[in-house]
């Protein structure tokens, strides 16, 4: 009954009505919505670049995905795209690439599956719509954090679910970044936490939460946890995701050659296999453009129009072990980025005309971040000098963007799980080939809090802003209010960037301008 109303306001039809005008069919061959394939996760889209844009659906069942869109929501001059099934191979999941998009405009669509034996009959359509990047300078707002369903926090209906995606949707941004940590696919969920007042905390759980996942369906099924969440529904139908990865999609600080110890709960010991499962759920569930160059390939740019470019990185699929990250020499061994992705890089920021360029890391540079007593899980090693390890790929990479003279570069990141701003510069560091920079901290969406860590010197940060008290107690629930997002606002004609960081009510707690170098 919900779905018809939906359908009933979003077009002015009865939902087999509005069904069937999808399909081109006649109301009559519709049958009753419950023997019709349906899309109960709703829709989403993602990676909106210049004239093009994937749409993603789920199926209830063996199905294939139909997409219109429109420029008005009369949808008076509709153009319609018939995709490819839904089927058990691809999790039910499937996406269209919608093509010849007009720039500067707001698009709306309707997906709809048509059943498979049957393609005359369809189910009712879901609704939703995106902005196309603008061909001329223009205001563009991106917004991102990380983190959600962690350290035992899943979705709880009486305080309300995910609610910060309901904060981000009333903030209205352009593009969201996700950087990482989209599912805990190792921290199962429990279906009661005491809080410290004796307060209960009640989890929705299901099957693939109740256990780490290691088979396919299990990391499937954790995205599908997420999106049981109906302010998550409501933002992927209004915001374009560009989504990375972390660890927690497959597990706590993995790396591709680690293989855990008998002791580990999980049976599958070989993190390969399991990383491969997981980035096939992740791909899965994802509206992320797949072109035959960037199959399975996490990192890329999205373009926003003139105004900003989004640079999506990938510290996860070709990073050494982790180590004491103290190697004195750029090798294999003391990878994050890896050579290619660190080239591709380089080549893309280079080409970049985009006023502001935004590299979205799902790791931090100059926190440190410990994995166990001796090793470290991101790119700074706490000895404060110069560069060794990982940080050797940093160094390399901020001295190309000073010597290309490569201007208004951002870093926005994750992880950690709290709100902080951090300017870095060589005055200050003990590495000192590159140009100053601000790198801005946001998250957790739904997960714990924590913090906060430690600062390296090797690349000279200093914190500008922290979001949340020192000394406060690790693991703090979501209605602690310890929740953060953060946007990055350019204005069209001066191409200023506002960076804001926000809590959980959407209030900004930091506010920097930053006026474009020239």
């Amino acid at each position: 009954m919900r779905r018809r109303h939906f359908l009933e306001r979003a077009f002015g039809l009865p939902a087999a009505a509005a069904a069937a005008r999808l399909l081109g069919r006649a109301p009559a061959l519709v049958r009753a919505e419950a023997s019709l394939p349906s899309a109960p996760y709703g829709a989403a889209v993602g990676d909106v670049v210049p004239g093009l844009a994937i749409v993603w659906s789920r199926a209830d069942r063996p199905a294939r995905m139909v997409v219109e869109w429109d420029t008005t929501e009369a949808f008076r001059n509709p153009r319609r795209v018939r995709g490819p099934a839904a089927t058990e191979e691809s999790g039910l999941t499937a996406r269209v690439e919608l093509t010849d998009l007009p720039a500067g405009q707001r698009i709306v669509y309707r997906v709809a599956f048509q059943d498979i034996a049957d393609t005359r009959v369809s189910g009712p359509p879901v609704a939703g719509s995106f902005r196309t990047p603008s061909a001329v300078r223009a205001d563009v707002t991106l917004a991102w954090s990380a983190d959600t369903v962690g350290q035992g926090w899943g979705i709880n209906p009486e305080w309300g679910g995910l609610r910060l995606y309901e904060t981000m949707r009333r903030a209205a941004p352009d593009i969201f970044i996700h950087c990482g940590d989209t599912i805990y696919a190792d921290q199962p969920l429990l279906p009661e936490v005491t809080l410290d007042d004796g307060t209960i905390w009640r989890n929705l759980v299901t099957p693939a939460k109740a256990k780490v996942a290691e088979s396919l369906d299990e990391f499937r099924g954790n995205h599908l946890y997420n999106l049981m969440d109906e302010n998550l529904r409501r933002f992927n139908a209004e915001v374009p995701t560009v989504a990375l990865w972390d660890d927690h999609e497959v597990l706590d600080n993995w790396y591709p050659t680690e293989v855990l110890p008998e002791s580990d709960r999980h049976v599958e010991k070989r993190v390969a296999v399991l990383a491969a499962r997981a980035k096939q759920a992740f791909y899965e569930h994802y509206p992320i453009r797949a072109t035959a160059a960037e199959a399975r390939r996490v990192h890329r740019a999205i373009p926003c129009g003139p105004s900003a470019e989004i640079f999506a990185l990938d510290m996860r699929s070709y990073r050494g072990a982790n180590s004491p990250n103290r190697q004195p020499a750029l090798t294999a061994e003391a990878a994050i980025l890896g050579e290619a992705q660190r080239a591709w890089l380089k080549s893309a920021l280079r080409a970049s005309r985009a006023t502001w360029k935004v590299v979205a890391s799902d790791m931090p540079i100059g926190l440190v971040v410990a994995d166990g007593p001796v090793d470290f899980e991101a790119v700074a090693n706490g000895d404060g000098g110069e560069p060794l390890g990982r940080e050797l790929e940093i160094a390399d990479l901020l001295a190309f963007v000073k010597r290309e003279r490569i201007r208004n570069v951002v870093w926005v990141t994750a992880d950690v799980h709290y709100a902080a701003a951090h300017h870095y510069d060589p005055g200050r560091a003990r590495f000192a080939d590159f140009d100053p920079f601000w790198e801005f901290v946001a998250g957790p969406l739904h997960a714990g809090t924590f913090g906060p860590n430690a600062l390296d010197a090797t690349f000279g940060p200093e914190v500008r802003f922290l979001g949340i008290p020192t000394g406060m107690k690790g693991n703090r629930p979501p209605s602690a209010g310890f929740q953060f997002f953060g946007t990055l606002r350019v204005d069209g004609r001066s191409q200023v960037l506002t960076v804001r960081l926000h809590d959980l009510s959407g209030k900004a707690i930091f506010t920097v301008e930053l006026p474009p170098a020239r």
